[in-house]
């Protein structure tokens, strides 16, 4: 592997884009072969040269090329319970979870290509009910560490804060608490926006790499609030 090395490619956008045009099991099934060379195989080989570079910042989270239970996220949606039947997710989601972690819920380091929607991130998504209580103690208990974290020039320079929040204070925290719009949070994900341009250059693997480092700070607060190792 070289610094110039390219995983990725322009086809592995024009195949997700074709791809949510025809959103059907005959197109895709015709199709497969394509899936394979064009958008699993180069995240898969994505995934396993990150393996060591992810290893420097920490050995606590997980590459795994496998195609099926890795860091790879299945094209098939599970639609039992949605109103949207279309069976294939029209991106690749790539997650480097933490190993003491089963699901997406997990702290860890996430990569999102879709078609006008490229970013990586650094966090935990929707934890559940105790682990979101832990994190919100956490920072009301190390006001000035989290806001060092999330205030730093590394982190504010590549990420920005998203997704939910309540509308209220959480039930047991000061409505006038200092940092009460982060204890609203019901997701702590730091998000850096790219483009497909950056994601189908060369050396965009040593740009992630360099992504996930700047919230390696976040995540490490993340991880020891809610009681796994860093």
């Amino acid at each position: 592997m070289t610094t110039s090395q390219r995983h990725f490619g322009p086809e592995l956008f024009t195949f997700l884009r074709e791809l949510r045009r025809h959103n059907d099991r005959d197109w895709f099934n015709a199709r497969k072969e394509r899936y394979v060379r064009e958008v699993r195989e180069p995240a898969q080989r994505f995934i396993s040269d990150f393996g060591p570079l992810l290893a420097r910042i920490s050995r606590q989270f997980r590459a795994d090329p496998r195609p099926s239970g890795g860091s790879l996220f299945r094209i098939y949606r599970d639609t039992r319970f949605s109103k949207d039947k279309s069976p294939y997710k029209t991106y690749t989601g790539i997650q480097f979870r933490h190993r003491a972690g089963r699901d997406a819920h997990a702290p860890g380091f996430y990569l999102h290509l879709e078609p006008g929607s490229v970013f990586a991130a650094a966090g935990v998504w929707h934890p559940g009910g105790p682990a979101l209580a832990r994190i919100r103690r956490a920072i009301a208990d190390q006001p000035a560490r989290w806001r060092r974290l999330v205030g730093g020039k590394s982190f504010r320079a590549a990420f920005e804060p998203e997704g939910e929040s309540l509308k209220r204070a959480p039930k047991g925290f000061d409505p006038d608490h200092s940092l009460i719009e982060d204890l609203k949070r019901k997701d702590f994900i730091g998000v850096a926006r790219l483009t497909e341009e950056d994601a189908t250059a060369p050396g965009f693997l040593q740009r992630y790499a360099k992504l996930c480092q700047a919230g390696s700070g976040y995540v490490r607060f993340l991880c020891e609030a809610v009681g796994v190792p860093f």
